[in-house]
């Protein structure tokens, strides 16, 4: 147990037992975010080890008629003539200093080949997130509690809009919109009118999941005896549901929001494919056909650099959602 300094009132020695509680979660989360991104990075290295194929031959391109004294140079630059030890130690030494190496193909820097293609993927994902957000929660706050007929015609929908694949989906809204309509650009990342097709198709997924969730956190919530005096005081039933029952019902949905927050990359990958976008999704892509594997593992620590900052997040915004959780 923490020994309290003696002469310290209850105030001051609550005050300190919080602030010791408080460094303490804040050393484990760190120790956990360093844990998951030296995670990442063993895995991508491992995976760089095992994965068929000879990086001097993806370096000297398809022709690979490098000679035997080329290739040997190549390997010494790139450090492949070390034990695999020394290659770990160097690599996560480069790591530490941000520096996530050299892309095969390209001849840049990982980083700044991210960095170049990182904006249209974080907008095109805080795109999908809020739509999918909004869907949800109009969806779970009109169907929660209601008549069984609306409650599972909402289900229905939600259910097919989970399990449709995403890049069906494109297909079908690239068809309709803008091929036969011509309402939206069918390829680019020029203005508002090329994100709301690939926003929809990256939402509808997810919305099918969170409704669901939010509405059985709903009804679960609308049987509890503080709405029961709520309605008591003369507050309309719409009151009741977004001022009070909403916000018990948002923690599982801030849980899994955040879950799914991570994963957006990968589904960034299909869309942007389908619609032609730049970003991360068609960097990963061609990165991953010509065995670039450089930028491939920079694209993996990147969505785990992510995971760790949505997991952060979501834990301080439970206490601001659920007022009994700052006590706790």
């Amino acid at each position: 147990m923490t020994a309290v300094p003696a002469g310290r009132g209850p105030v001051r020695r609550g005050a300190y037992i919080g602030a010791t509680a408080l460094a303490g979660g804040i050393a484990r989360r760190l120790a956990s975010a360093v844990a998951v991104l030296v995670g990442a990075a063993t895995l991508a290295f491992l995976t760089l080890q095992l994965i068929p194929g000879d990086p001097v031959s993806v370096l000297l391109g398809p022709s690979n008629a490098g000679s035997p004294a080329v290739r040997a140079e190549i390997s010494r630059e790139y450090g492949f003539d070390r034990p695999v030890a020394g290659q770990y130690a160097h690599y996560l030494g480069r790591l530490v200093q941000g520096d996530l190496g050299q892309s095969y193909q390209l001849q840049r820097p990982v980083r700044s080949l991210i960095g170049d293609q990182l904006l249209p993927t974080v907008q095109l994902a805080l795109a999908g997130l809020a739509l999918a957000v909004v869907l949800a929660v109009l969806s779970a706050v009109a169907t929660a509690g209601r008549r069984p007929a609306l409650r599972a015609v909402a289900s229905a929908w939600e259910l097919v809009a989970a399990s449709t694949p995403s890049y069906w989906v494109g297909i079908v809204l690239l068809t309709v919109f803008s091929f036969r309509f011509q309402v939206f650009p069918v390829a680019g990342a020029d203005g508002f009118a090329s994100l709301v097709l690939p926003a929809v198709t990256l939402a509808l997924p997810l919305t099918g999941v969170l409704a669901q969730v939010l509405r059985e956190g709903l009804e679960a919530a609308l049987e509890q005896p503080f709405v029961v005096t709520a309605r008591s005081r003369g507050i309309s039933q719409t009151a009741v549901r977004l001022r009070h029952a909403l916000r018990h019902a948002a923690v599982p949905l801030l849980t899994l929001a955040g879950w799914l927050t991570g994963s957006l990359i990968g589904g960034a990958v299909l869309v942007e494919t389908v619609f032609g976008r730049p970003g991360i999704g068609s960097l990963t892509l061609q990165a991953v056909s010509a065995k670039d594997m450089p930028v491939v593992i920079g694209v993996v620590l990147l969505s785990a650099c992510v995971f760790v900052v949505i997991s952060t997040v979501v834990e301080l915004l439970y206490s601001v959602i659920d007022p009994r959780l700052r006590s706790a």
